[in-house]
């Protein structure tokens, strides 16, 4: 639940010059030089308390890609070799979720297994993004309240009023604007995509492959259209709606159907008689399990909890947002049973797992809400925000409305420096991608969204499962397959397929 696959959109879940929105006819003269003339030489050294023959590394790029010579900030990348350099084919980068997920730490526990799926053709390579882990940070100066998950998640309060949401976004918006600097304001999706083909470039190769999870997908989208050119085989796994009016904004409102689609896949897990055993049966019928989930919040609403965690109570939001988190994996049902069990009984403590009993790090606070609000443009106006929470909540009251609520982004100082990119269809037919059906993050119809902009620059795979996350990590071997062997012969289907569970 807590690996790079998870970050970022699952918590919510580039600043250059330029003021135009990029497409992908062609790569403009100046873009192609924004780089730099001079690749980067990079000095890797093992990993610190490594095993395994990772390697890491300190990538220097330009803070402003429009002013490649001005101040510099530090991207920190890994790779793992190849173990058969006589089959190795090129390098493949791996783009983590978020934003917030850590390239790094992505191949450090998925670098071996991407290694051995495609039988050494590549070595497996990432980045951390500006703010994430070891490449330069920034700091919004935030309380440990205002970083809690359920802080930044912008849940509101019980029957739906969001005033101390509008308070404390507006307070970390004020925040970031004065503490975070120029570092902060250059942390987006653009300069992600810039700093990968930094990255490419220093590692001397002339494409690059591509696997990409989650807002991974779409910072990969925006590579393929910025840079077609040094694009390989390209896979997406778990797809939003590149809507270049919304970006992350309508991603956030997707999650409030998304939830509602996935759920059942909880319910018929929880009402199982297997589930006696183990003391996590919820209902006898899986149609019960939702209405006893909806009243439980409800009453914590009302009346939250003592956690073991001093000072950090079980409300009806902690619950939902517990909840929407369990949903990306079914790894995660137990515990978010275990936490309902608990909050049921009188005589219990309950104990609120890490990811919602502690709050993110200011740096990972930062690199989070920075990303949302740098990429695009925020509606201002507070009372649409009330309207939208209002008929959000009705329609979909496991996530009680947090999705369309107000965020630090309304009341950002800074306007995007750029339009977010359009993804089109013009460029190379090299892209793969693969989607769950009842995704609780990225929902298929968001993902057809994504299908539908690229044309047949792209083929879909779509797998039968429930979950966030599908290559090699969902079971579906028809799934795997199709990417594993895309990956190593190039071939993709001839046309969209389906994968049944």
């Amino acid at each position: 639940m807590t690996t790079y696959r998870h970050r970022g959109l699952a918590i919510a879940l580039s600043l250059a010059a330029a003021t135009t929105a990029l497409t992908a006819t062609a790569v403009p003269a100046a873009q192609a030089r924004s780089a730099g003339a001079e690749a980067p030489v990079l000095d890797w050294k093992p990993c610190t308390g490594d095993a395994n023959g990772r390697e890491c590394a300190e990538l220097p790029v330009p803070r402003d890609y429009a002013d490649p010579r001005g101040p510099s900030l530090t991207i920190a990348v890994s790779r793992l070799r190849s173990d058969h350099p006589d089959k190795r084919r090129g390098a493949l980068l791996v783009i983590p979720g978020g934003p917030g997920g850590s390239g790094v730490q992505a191949v450090a526990e998925q670098g071996t297994t991407l290694r051995k799926e495609t039988g050494g053709a590549y070595d497996i390579v990432s980045l951390d993004p500006r703010g994430v882990g070891g490449s330069t940070t920034a700091s919004c100066g935030l309380s440990d309240d205002d970083r809690m998950m359920v802080s930044l998640r912008s849940w509101p309060g019980p029957g739906g009023d969001i005033s101390e949401n509008v308070t404390r976004s507006r307070r970390i918006a004020e925040a970031c604007h004065r503490n975070g600097g120029a570092d902060l304001r250059s942390f987006t999706s653009r300069n992600e995509a810039r700093d990968i083909d930094r990255f490419r470039q220093a590692l001397g190769e002339r494409k690059l492959s591509a696997y990409a999870v989650s807002y991974g997908t779409y910072v990969g989208a925006v590579y393929a259209q910025m840079f077609p050119q040094h694009t390989d085989r390209w896979v997406l796994d778990s797809n939003g709606d590149p809507d270049p009016t919304r970006v992350e904004r309508g991603w956030l409102a997707n999650m409030a159907p998304a939830a509602d689609i996935r759920f059942p896949d909880f319910a018929a897990w929880a009402a199982d008689p297997a589930r006696q055993a183990e003391g996590l049966r919820l209902a006898e019928r899986a149609e019960d399990v939702r209405p006893l989930v909806i009243a439980l919040a409800a009453k914590l609403d009302a009346k939250p909890r003592k956690t073991a965690k001093e000072g950090v109570l079980l409300t009806g939001n902690q619950l939902r947002q517990a909840l929407q988190m369990a949903l990306y994996s079914d790894a995660g049902f137990p515990m978010v049973a275990q936490l309902v069990k608990e909050a049921q009984d009188p005589k219990a403590t309950p104990v609120l797992p890490a990811p919602f009993a502690e709050p993110l790090s200011d740096q990972d606070a930062a690199a989070l809400v920075a990303v949302l609000c740098n990429d695009v443009r925020w509606p201002k106006s507070v009372a649409s925000y009330q309207r939208a929470v209002a008929a959000d909540r009705i329609r979909h009251p496991l996530t009680a409305g947090s999705p369309v609520n107000v965020l630090p982004c309304t009341f950002w100082k800074d306007a995007p420096a750029e339009k977010p990119v359009r993804i089109t269809d013009e460029g190379p037919s090299n892209i793969l991608m693969i989607q769950g059906l009842r995704d609780p993050s990225t929902p298929y119809f968001g993902a057809l969204k994504m299908r539908e902009a690229w044309g047949d620059r792209a083929r879909l795979v779509t797998v039968d499962h429930g979950g966030h996350g599908m290559y090699l990590d969902s079971g579906n071997a028809c799934g795997d397959r199709a990417v594993t062997t895309f990956l190593t012969t190039g071939q993709r289907p001839g046309r969209d397929t389906f994968c049944a569970s």
